[in-house]
């Protein structure tokens, strides 16, 4: 498909997509404003239509999560949008507003619940221990996750903590720390004010 046609599709479908799906949902909303402001967009500024007009023009990582979040893995229009991230999000999994991914690559995320304004980048492995679902993670607020990082089995993960890439988390971590390493250990207390 060439590009135009391609332009010409999104500005045909976006406006349903909005009215369907975003004009009165509060996570997705939230999910919006996270990923603009962390990435410093200049349209922050702008109508919540316009904001996620650009979001999915110029965004494929939000329009991957934006599609998780309305559930519809086989929407018909969903390739003029979004790529192929070979990354998977159970259904299951509770997660609030202010998602946001960076290059979600080699993904999997299937933890109980996870709190507002999670970031992470690829090659993340959110999972059960021993095949056993009642194993899951639990992660706070304002949680961020570098690439490669393996979180697993029945933890909790605190509000306001870092993961450093590459760990491996197995045990509880507190709430206002980085922790790095594997097996990961905190490294830094945050202030939190």
């Amino acid at each position: 498909m060439n590009l135009k046609l391609k332009h010409l599709l999104k500005k045909l479908v976006l406006p349903s997509l909005y009215k369907t799906y975003v004009a009165e949902n509060e996570i997705i909303a939230a999910d919006i404003h996270q990923t603009l402001s962390v990435r410093g967009s200049k349209v922050a500024s702008k109508s919540l239509k316009e904001q996620f007009y650009h979001l999915m023009h110029y965004y494929p990582e939000f329009a991957f999560i934006f599609f998780w979040r309305i559930k519809t893995s086989n929407y018909r229009w969903k390739k003029l949008f979004s790529k192929s991230f070979h990354c998977k999000i159970f259904g299951s999994t509770k997660i609030d507003g202010g998602l946001m991914c960076y290059h979600p690559f080699a993904t999997v995320i299937n933890a109980t619940s996870i709190g507002k304004n999670f970031q992470f980048r690829n090659g993340l492995t959110i999972g059960n221990k021993g095949n056993d679902n009642s194993q899951l993670p639990t992660i706070g607020d304002d949680v961020t996750v570098g690439a490669n990082v393996v979180i697993i089995g029945d933890i909790t993960i605190g509000n306001n903590v870092i993961i450093g890439a590459g760990s491996v988390v197995v045990k509880d971590v507190p709430s206002n720390v980085i922790v790095a390493g594997n097996p990961a250990k905190i490294i830094r207390y945050l202030d939190h004010g």
